[in-house]
């Protein structure tokens, strides 16, 4: 762990010396979302109710309750909507519901300020389907044989699945689901039992039975505004028109706005628009776009230069850092297996992990963590073949080379690495194509690119979505993997 804090120490400090996010756009308010439908709609009520007195933008879908925390914390965003039970529970770890003095006091210290009650409570529940014979949590101890598709971060927060599971004595072992495939997974009978939101438009059209809570075991989960504190002093205009918001957002109205978005096929933004010029519900008559319409949408030059920009520095700067490693890994035996097993070792860190870790380390979100994660997961392909390309290099032209007089410098540059070129190429063809691949994942700490589309669709469970990132994303593989065979071709050809 120590070996890799040191290698990736020289990408740190190099991405880290751009200024913060927040000083290089202070006249920006940035606002965030979690990856579920419902936070990204208030993301885009929370923007557009700012955007009339200042410019905004929504950094939507940044993953769980950790990630987005960090992000407001090293001022990436100013601003999302968050839930008191998980504030409690999640960011200031009491077992038990706290105040709203007594949170405010707490967040105070770590710079943050909770305000705004939107006026709705979305708490968490289990469902079953409607021809399941229970009507209770309590009576899900005497059916072992359940099985549960539980969200990821429902099973390890303190206030979800460990907490129930000892309340109420569950035997059963859950498995992690995606909230957005859940209540197809419980259609289909592959899960029994899921956890749900209480304002989820599915629960009504899926037809599902909630589980009643009688030991009352939720907490009350009030959707509220979760701020820097320099927030109102930097856009005081903006925050009144957030103040404007409070108790506006009824149950009815959160649930019609998520069934706008999870069964209309409305936009995001559209939902929130109407919502905000009607103050009320949002039409349900809306047209489905098509796969073709979602693939050829407005976004998609946008998010090709986001997803561009990220494969080709990432890439660069792996090249600049992996290929002297390479080239030191094949001059120095004793070296060689270290370096290796190193760059090997890095390959390894799952990358939500890696792009949860960077955050806090690099103090901000977006582009930058997400380019030091990538140019991590390309190094190994582009030393080892470094390395492999130069140690197959005869040694009678080494030694040639020096008998010419070329001194070791020359040699490398004029006999060594141009022989080595065609292997190097292939590693850099490898982690090119990889990247385009891995980008999509950055899109879970709000650096664009492809994987946008993709983590709405999983958010909606809409396939046509998903493939409207999946698609690009290939075609830009195939692409960048036909582009290097024409430089390689062109490398062998001009080989001494």
């Amino acid at each position: 762990m120590r070996l890799s804090f040191i290698f990736l120490l020289p990408l740190v400090l190099f991405f880290n010396a751009a200024p913060p996010a927040q000083a290089m756009d202070g006249g920006t308010l940035k606002v965030g979302s979690k990856r579920f439908t419902e936070s990204y709609i208030l993301g885009e009520i929370v923007r557009q109710s700012a955007a009339p007195h200042v410019r905004t933008e929504h950094r939507q879908g940044l993953g769980n309750t950790a990630i987005v925390l960090a992000a407001l914390q090293a001022g990436s965003i100013d601003v999302y909507a968050e839930y008191m039970g998980t504030i409690a529970s999640e960011i200031l770890k009491h077992d038990t519901p706290i105040s709203l003095d007594e949170m405010r006091r707490e967040l105070a210290p770590l710079g943050l300020g909770v305000a705004v009650p939107l006026g709705f409570n979305n708490t968490y529940a289990l469902a079953m389907r409607s021809d399941a014979n229970i009507a209770s949590l309590d009576q899900l101890a005497t059916q072992p044989a359940l099985k549960f598709g539980l969200s990821h971060e429902f099973i390890g927060r303190v206030d979800g699945w460990p907490g129930l599971a000892a309340r109420y004595g569950l035997p059963q072992r859950p498995r992690g689901l995606d909230h957005g495939i859940a209540y197809e997974a419980l259609a289909q009978r592959q899960v029994d039992v899921i956890d749900i939101y209480s304002t989820d438009a599915k629960i009504r059209q899926y037809g599902l039975r909630v589980l009643a809570d009688t030991q009352q075991y939720f907490p009350r989960y009030d959707a509220m505004l979760l701020y820097r504190l320099d927030l109102p002093p930097r856009f005081p205009t903006a925050w009144k028109a957030l103040q404007a918001l409070q108790g506006r957002i009824s149950e009815s109205d959160m649930i019609a706005m998520n069934a706008a978005v999870e069964i209309d096929g409305k936009r995001f933004a559209d939902v929130a628009q109407q919502w905000l010029a009607k103050g009320g519900q949002a039409s349900k008559v809306a047209q489905r776009a098509t796969l073709a319409d979602k693939i050829l949408g407005d976004d998609l030059w946008t998010l090709t230069r986001q997803h561009l920009t990220l494969v080709l520095l990432s890439v660069g700067v792996a090249c600049l850092i992996g290929i002297p490693l390479g080239v030191l890994a094949a001059f120095y035996a004793p070296l060689r297996q270290t370096v290796l097993a190193l760059v090997g070792v890095l390959q390894t860190v799952p990358s939500l992990a890696l792009l949860a870790i960077l955050i806090p380390v690099l103090g901000m979100i977006g582009t930058v963590p997400a380019l030091v994660a990538l140019c991590v997961y390309a190094l190994l392909p582009i030393v080892r073949n470094t390395c492999t390309g130069i140690l197959q290099v005869p040694e009678g032209l080494r030694m040639a080379a020096l008998a010419l007089g070329l001194s070791k410098r020359d040699r490398l540059l004029y006999v060594d690495l141009p022989l080595a070129l065609p292997v190097i190429l292939a590693g850099v063809k490898t982690a090119a194509v990889m990247s385009v691949g891995t980008a999509t994942i950055a899109a879970f700490i709000g650096a664009g690119g492809y994987g946008e589309r993709i983590t709405i669709g999983l958010a909606l469970n809409d396939n046509d979505m998903l493939l409207a990132g999946a698609i690009p994303a290939a075609v830009l593989a195939l692409l960048t993997q036909g582009l290097f065979e024409l430089v390689e071709r062109w490398a062998v050809a001009r080989r001494p």
